[in-house]
């Protein structure tokens, strides 16, 4: 995570921006001529912002529901959240306003339609008619709170439950109360004393509509009959009931109780329940009652017609299975399965054939909502497998740390990437199909394959096919499997800087034309991967040691050990060329007992078997220096076309060779300079200042970068002599006591390990948990540099360049722009053979802010992509070999290097501006101060429509687009406050207007800011409802017809409509009409048939409002009859009377 803060600029700097300031407009004015020839197409009409899906497992789920004819599957979350799932491929997210938790959901079944009721004891009645559902009406309860609500099938009256012990009746259509109550008191003995507590459970009885089956808390249940407005029979029980199930024929229901009992009653008999079972209870010998259990939380009582009925539990385990992970039972004639689950149970359903409560249920599969995760059992099956899992709701499967976005990949790599990632697949799930199938997909507009890669806490990485709106995961690898791991805590390695998930992903870097992928984690590693479909065995893992830590030492107290140089064959030829050297860990302790030269993690000795995909190419790791721990790495870059990666931390930066497996560059970022720092940087201890001399510089250390997870270390000062910034030796440490006299740098150019200096003598304490020494100073904490973005290009790398030539751009966090020349060798065999030099080229840019993002454009304002070489299979045969030793991969960028002057344009993105610079003169033509407030968390060079824009989200939750290069401002919306570290660790842009971010653990959300997308998005989503014929309803037989005995109808409309029951209290609720009426049809009449549904739409209102008219003349009229009926009876009344009878 990166540690984010307003940092002041310092003196020098704020002198050197302000000329840079007053300076710009006549340089723009100067290259004006330049500039018109680009012409800029993207215009502010070409952005609009919105949602468009949100994938993963709902967060912290509450309640579920399914219909069974539309075969549609409801999850509600404690934040008001609902997602609605079909067919994989078809998935909803809609929100409640309020936030509340959604306590129950209740399917409308076949109706195309969803009541929910939430904490803030609010229904809303939800209509998926359309494609972004909408509420059509919402009813707030003033004086009760909702504990349970019951909708019986085909009915339109909600039976809802309080926690008073009262139930109300409430019309779904008209959302209103009927004036229809149950009174806790009347459904109660008279001669009970106490309060039965809330209702817990609701339903009619299958065979008879008219009468009601009420549970309440406290072990109390009656059956109570609606026509007559009594309680037929009330059953009562010792133990709390927790939920209650009836038998399809209506003569027997099932309870669930608190100390893990179940009670079978006959309706018939209330005075003692026909059967009592513990299913986890220890059967006690003599007759005793077995121990009581933990509270059986819902209990389902399934018929079928061909063997025995299905009693399917959560909970009532016994209390001494202690760390027993969470079970769901199945009991099923004399058979009793305990399905363990990974996290508790939040609530199961049992999906059965038929919607009718009456007839024969026929269960196939039982839907368990867990914590975390969904699950479907299959029920047909012997050992009751699960079924294979077909949404994207893994992604949480570890932690996600980091995540990257893709969009426009080329079109072999996802099926490259599926065909590695099927062989992943577990076995032993159910052969049946994912039951859930109900919806259609939506039509696909976009032609683009898109690509998001999750890093996690675990080490793994997944790759998910994000085409299209949906999500899909494609392929996972474990980057912790080529290290050892500790079997116990007492195991693990003292060197481990990081308690837990010491191989979490920080940083990912990858190329999808080349395939190669490169990761940075949290214990300062690095890991390169190259893509391959053939399994192989590496004998021993290729690794790295590299020894990153800038020091400055005090002169004036010098180190009596000589280091002897390390010869360096090749000098001689070349005085420019670099040797890679990798730091082996020779020794785990420095001379004075402090841990030296080990790295974090210990890299497996033992063969690696590695499957097809994604396979270790090297791996590289920083060591402790000194008894210093290695920082965490904040940037990392790869180029599969020059065969380097480089990365950087806050004490420098290294570059290797991964194809010839060296290391080319090791420097403290201070040694990037030279001399042409712009900081006055001192060392840190105020008894040791003194002016620098010559060339001389003196730098305070950085401490921790990006993640700012642990705390920050005290570092040693070392002394570094540079005389020029040209004549720096990457990856050269010299030692200070050779170091006397400026001149004598250039003379030791000679390649040598680091020395292993001695503390400095105010360092008290080395480990490594201490704070910072007191005595460092505003400008020490102000000098902190770390390298912040890297960016490999072909392009101008000095103003006296004309033509472009392979270089790296270096960002650091002070808002430095450092330009390292690359001088490849050529491509082939030679590639392998002769070294990559490295040179400084002495170019420095300064912004304001910390630098994020570098891109480049051509003559045309096109970008200029960096160089890359096309995937092959590594391990091909001797034909492709010398085939591919004859070409050289690296494409050449499209600039023409004839034209001398103005070739390209650099963009360069700070946490505070963005700069434009003309190259190869180096002239800043365009700058946008983009925040003043607040910083940027992401910036993004993107394509959208043919063109490109810059895309910066910041901390202040505003997301901002800019036109290239005259980086004018387009958008400016405020979508999203900072209110997590986790959306600024995962917020990313990517071409064709596509953003993602990790919305809570378990979820990412997707936006476009493409005006076409939004356009677009109504017919991509898919339809949650389809027209599906509801099931016959069953036969009731010729004798149950003829002597009775079938499921009795009621006439519900006769009991709670206004002309029976009256009108409910005003008080009680309170009507609130939803957005989602005819508003909510406006949203989906878009697309093709548009124009039409929008005629019928005008008739629609017309004819709605010509509908509440007919209302309001229809109550007109009633109310004046009554009132003449009122008039009559009061005449009829007193018309014989006198006056004086009054």
């Amino acid at each position: 995570m990166r540690k984010f803060n307003i940092r002041k600029v310092l003196d020098g700097l704020t002198a050197v921006s302000a000329v840079a300031s007053a300076s710009s407009a006549a340089q723009q004015q100067q290259a004006g001529n330049r500039e018109t020839e680009i012409q800029e197409t993207l215009q502010s009409e070409h952005f609009q912002l919105c949602k468009t899906v949100r994938h993963g497992f709902p967060y912290q789920p509450s309640a579920l529901a399914f219909d069974p004819v539309q075969k549609i599957l409801a999850i509600g979350t404690q934040t008001g959240a609902l997602r609605l799932f079909g067919r994989p491929g078809v998935e909803c997210y809609c929100q409640h306003d309020s936030g509340a938790a959604v306590i129950q959901l209740q399917f409308l079944i076949n109706e195309g339609a969803l009541v929910s009721a939430l904490a803030d004891d609010t229904l809303h009645l939800w209509n998926l008619r359309q494609k972004r559902p909408a509420i059509l009406h919402s009813l707030k309860f003033n004086r009760e709170r909702i504990t349970f609500c019951h909708l019986p099938f085909q009915s339109k009256w909600l039976y809802v439950g309080t926690e008073r012990g009262n139930i109300h009746i409430v019309n779904v259509e008209s959302f209103t109360l009927s004036g229809y109550v149950i009174m806790w008191n009347k459904a109660i003995e008279l001669s009970s004393k106490s309060h039965p507590g809330p209702v817990v459970h609701i339903s009619d009885n299958p065979m008879d509509e008219g009468k009601l089956l009420i549970g309440f808390e406290s072990g109390t249940v009656v059956l109570w009959d609606l026509k007559s407005k009594k309680a037929d029979y009330r059953y009562t029980h010792d133990e709390a009931i927790h939920s209650v199930a009836w038998h399809h024929e209506g003569k027997q229901f099932i309870c669930s109780h608190s100390d893990g009992t179940l009670t079978i009653w006959n309706v018939k008999s209330p005075t003692k329940p026909f059967q009592t079972i513990t299913p986890h209870g220890k059967q006690l010998k003599d007759g005793k009652k077995p121990e009581p259990c933990k509270p059986i939380l819902k209990v389902e009582y399934k018929t079928t017609r061909a063997g025995e009925p299905f009693i399917i539990l959560s909970g009532g385990l016994s209390y001494d299975t202690v760390g027993r992970r969470p079970c769901l039972t199945v009991m099923h004639g004399k058979s009793t399965a305990v399905l363990e689950m990974d996290y508790s149970i939040v609530d199961f359903l049992t999906l059965c054939e038929t919607p009718y409560p009456n007839d024969f249920q026929e269960p196939y599969a039982v839907v368990v909502l867990l914590e975390k995760d969904l699950v479907l059992i299959d029920l047909a099956q012997n050992g009751y497998p699960i079924f294979e899992n077909p949404y994207p709701l893994t992604i949480h499967e570890s932690p996600v740390t980091c995540c990257e976005y893709f969009a426009d990949c080329p079109v072999d790599l996802i099926p490259a990437l599926y065909s590695v990632g099927a062989r992943q697949k577990r076995q032993g799930y159910s052969k049946k199909e994912w039951p859930i199938s109900g919806g259609n997909w939506g039509v696909i507009t976009q032609s683009y394959s898109e690509i998001i890669i999750t890093g996690h806490a675990d080490g793994s990485i997944k790759f998910w096919d994000a085409s299209a709106i949906t999500l899909q995961v494609l392929y996972k690898l474990k980057t912790a499997k080529v290290f050892e791991k500790s079997r116990n805590k007492d195991d693990r390695p003292n060197t481990d800087i990081v308690d837990e998930d010491p191989y979490a992903i920080q940083i990912i870097s990858w190329c999808p034309e080349s395939r190669m992928l490169c990761i940075a984690g949290v214990s300062a590693h690095v890991i390169i991967y190259r893509f391959s479909k053939q399994e192989v065995t590496t004998e021993v893992i290729p690794m790295l040691e590299v020894r990153l830590l800038y020091e400055i030492n005090d002169v004036e107290t010098p180190d009596s050990e000589q280091v002897p140089p390390v010869p360096t064959p090749g000098t001689g030829s070349n005085p420019q060329s670099v040797v890679p050297q990798s730091h082996p860990s020779t020794s785990s302790s420095s001379s004075d007992g402090l841990r030296d030269n080990v790295p974090c993690l210990k890299v497996k000795n033992s063969p690696l078997k590695q499957s097809p995909g994604y396979q270790i190419e090297l791996v590289i790791q920083l060591v402790w220096v000194s008894g210093e721990p290695p920082q965490q790495i904040t940037s990392l870059a790869i180029n599969s076309a020059y065969g380097l990666v480089v990365f950087g931390n806050c004490n420098g930066i290294a570059m290797v060779d991964y194809l010839q497996k060296t290391v080319l560059l090791n420097l403290g970022t201070i040694e990037l300079y030279g001399s042409n720092d712009p900081y006055r940087r001192e060392p840190r201890s105020p008894r040791k200042t003194r002016q620098p001399s010559g060339g001389m510089l003196t730098v305070a250390s950085c401490m921790c970068g990006l993640s700012n997870l642990y705390s920050e270390s005290v570092k040693k000062l070392r002394t570094s002599y540079i005389t020029g910034l040209c004549d720096i030796n990457e990856g050269t440490v010299v030692p200070e006591d050779r170091c006397k006299s400026p001149t004598s740098a250039k003379m030791s150019r000679k390649l040598s390990l680091p020395t292993e200096l001695k503390p400095d003598l105010d360092v008290k304490d080395n480990s490594f948990s201490r704070s910072r020494s007191s005595s460092v100073t505003s400008i020490d904490k102000e000098s902190r540099e770390a390298i912040s973005a890297l960016h490999f290009c072909e392009t101008f790398t000095r103003k006296a360049d004309t033509s472009p030539s392979p270089c790296l751009w270096v960002g650091t966090t002070l808002g430095t722009v450092l330009v390292i020349v690359l001088n490849l060798p050529p491509g082939g065999e030679q590639r392998l053979l002769q070294p990559v030099i490295v040179s400084p080229s002495g170019t420095i840019l300064r912004l304001k802010g910390a630098i994020l993002r570098m891109a480049f454009l051509d003559t045309t304002g096109s970008l200029v992509p960096p160089a890359h070489e096309t995937w092959r299979e590594h391990y091909e045969d001797k034909d492709e070999k010398e085939k591919a030793k004859k070409r050289r991969p690296v494409s050449v960028s499209p600039s023409s290097s004839q034209e001398i002057s103005e070739n390209q344009y650099a963009v360069i993105c700070s946490e505070k501006q963005a700069k434009v610079i003309s190259l190869p003169s180096q002239n800043c033509i365009y700058k946008q101060n983009i925040t003043e407030t607040s910083f940027v968390l992401r910036g993004d060079i993107v394509s959208l429509s043919n063109s490109i824009c810059l895309a910066c989200f910041c901390a202040n939750g505003h997301i901002m687009t800019f036109s290239l290069p005259s980086l004018r401002p387009l958008l400016d919306v405020y979508y999203l406050p900072l209110t997590n570290m986790r959306i600024a660790r995962t917020f990313c842009f990517t071409d064709n207007g596509q953003a993602l971010y990790l919305v809570s653990p378990t979820e990412i959300q997707r936006l476009t800011y493409s005006q076409e997308t939004c356009e677009n998005l109504q017919e991509m989503l898919g339809e949650l409802f389809t027209l599906v014929e509801t099931p016959e309803a069953p036969n009731r037989g010729f004798f149950k017809g003829l002597f009775g005995g079938g499921a009795q109808s009621l006439d519900r409309e006769e009991l709670f409509g206004e002309s029976a029951s009256g009108k409910a209290s005003r008080s009680l609720a309170q009507h609130i009409p939803g957005p989602g009426g005819i508003e909510g049809v406006k949203g989906a009449a878009s697309g093709v048939v548009g124009e039409l549904a929008r005629a019928r739409l005008a008739l629609d209102e017309r004819g709605q409002k010509l509908g509440e008219l007919e209302e309001k003349t229809a109550a007109m009229l009633y109310s004046a009859d009554s009132f003449s009926k009122h008039a009559h009876e009061m005449m009829l009344k007193y018309k014989d009377k006198k006056w004086y009878q009054f």
